[in-house]
Formats: C-alpha cells, structure tokens, sequence
C-alpha cells in the first residue's frame, strides 16, 4: 500500500516589493528529537556517579560496540537497578510521551540501558540502535571539553546539494553539546556519534533503548 502526506495550506504571506505575493515555504519531513533537564535530580547525582564507577571497577573490560577510549557496561539493565528507580520511571514517562506525539499511543516496551563513560579521547562512532522503538541519553557528568553528539542528516539525497548549512533544503549535521542532567531522546534510526571527549574528568551517560517486550 503506498502512503501520501497532504500538505494543507493555510494562512497569509506579505506581498513581495515587487508586490507579488512570495511562495509559502513548506518544511517536510521533519525529525523531532526531546530535550528535558531532569536537574530536579541533582541532589542524586553523586551516588548514581559512584554507582557507576562501581560497575566499571567490577567489571573493568568494556563491552565495546561503538565506544572507543573509555569504557561501557555489560550489563544493559542499569535503569532496572533500585538506585535507579526514580530516573527509571521518569524516562519511561517521557519514552510515553514520545510515543504519543509518533502516533503509536502507549506501546508496550522495556528499556534496555547501561552505563558509558569517555576518558580522554574517547568517542562513539557512528551508529543507529537498529530494532529499537526509541532510544535516548541520559547525562550524568559533562565536564568542559565533552565531545559533541553529532547526528548526522537522515536525507540520502541531500548529501548531494550545493547549499550546506542552515538555509533551506541545506546539508547539515547538528551538534548536540549536553550538559549535566539533560535527557534526550530520538528515533532509533536517527544516525549519531559522539566527538572525541577533551577533559581528564570523564563523561559519563547512561544510554538506553525502548525495545519491544
């Protein structure tokens, strides 16, 4: 079955100088991401660090994937852990949120999560969390020097345009710069990686995905 999109146009435009009235601009096919700062938190972020740190000093090899110059956990279930519990539920809340505004009302879902830490030089590179409903970043520590989350354009095509930038129809990749607190969340398919870390403070995250049950 094929699916098409109806734009509905509505609304005036001022008339040109040359008192034509100018073309509607129409943004298509726009990609939403969420940003919250769960700084109400704060008081709490100290033993969650030490939690963390803990986990790395059990279990010092890092799981690797696409983390490269630091270390991440084994164990995908961090969120699940009772320290955790508040932010478990919080993220939860706003995954529901997402899922409304996607159209999919309250699916049912689990979230997959664990613990990645950037010493310095430490980076992701590229990547998508294929399977995924919905995935996100939560920040615990982002010192100053913390590398970037880049995502990278989800247009094939217009890698190809001669405009780059921010103007219209342009090629573009966003930078993200996190700091300490701030949830985000984006869709699965949505390409991303992280920029070399530049402090000796590490960084410190906790990903996750929303799977299916």
């Amino acid at each position: 079955m094929g699916w098409s999109h109806n734009v509905t146009v509505s609304g005036r435009t001022a008339a040109s100088q040359e008192g034509m009235p100018p073309a509607k601009p129409f943004d298509l096919f726009p990609t939403r991401i969420w940003q919250v700062s769960l700084n109400r938190f704060s008081s709490r972020f100290a033993e969650w660090l030490a939690t963390i740190e803990a986990l790395r000093a059990a279990a010092p090899i890092p799981a690797g994937r696409t983390n490269r110059g630091g270390w991440n956990s084994t164990d995908n279930a961090v969120l699940h852990q009772p320290i955790f519990g508040e932010l478990h539920k919080t993220i939860r809340d706003y995954c529901l949120q997402a899922f409304n505004e996607m159209g999919l009302a309250s699916p049912a879902f689990e979230l997959q999560s664990w613990a990645n830490i950037h010493d310095r030089g430490g980076f992701n590179f590229q990547h998508m969390h294929e399977g995924a409903l919905l995935c996100g970043t939560f920040y615990l520590q982002v010192p100053e020097g913390s590398g970037a989350l880049v995502f990278k354009d989800p247009r094939p095509g217009v890698h190809n345009s001669y405009a780059k930038g921010s103007g219209a129809n342009a090629f573009k990749d966003i930078q993200l710069h996190p700091s300490a607190g701030l949830l985000v969340l984006f869709p699965h398919w949505f390409e991303h990686f992280v920029e070399p870390h530049g402090n000796d403070t590490p960084r410190i995250c906790i990903p996750f995905n929303a799977l299916p049950p």
